[in-house]
């Protein structure tokens, strides 16, 4: 896992931001789509069929759990063109691992996407 963890793995925060980032297959599909190499995100959302506010959406919950990096750069004519890449992760997850983070779990976890459409039906 990126950033944070402790020696017996990812705290509770970064293993619940990863479970949640992952349980979308939107992001599921942006981060296979990131795993050949960076892309900027018009062309992401034209590869994905995405809109690039939903694209958007989505990658700014992959970033905030560590699992890509977003990028600005000048392009040749001096527009803002921004690039994300997958950050290499790997992520193991057993009842060892899940008791370890325990100690630093929040209180109160924000609701992930499965969450609200369980509650919407």
């Amino acid at each position: 896992m990126p950033e944070d963890s402790t020696a017996e793995g990812p705290t509770g925060a970064a293993l619940l931001a990863a479970c949640s980032a992952l349980a979308n297959p939107h992001r599921l599909r942006i981060l296979g789509a990131l795993a050949d190499g960076r892309q900027y995100v018009s062309l992401l959302a034209r590869q994905l069929g995405m809109s690039r506010p939903l694209l958007h959406m989505h990658l700014q919950k992959l970033q905030a759990a560590g699992l890509v990096r977003g990028e600005l750069e000048l392009s040749e004519d001096g527009r803002a063109v921004k690039y994300f890449e997958a950050v290499p992760f790997a992520l193991e997850i057993t009842p060892q691992v899940v008791k370890a983070s325990l100690p630093t779990l929040p209180e109160t976890a924000e609701r992930t996407d499965h969450d609200e459409k369980e509650t919407e039906q």
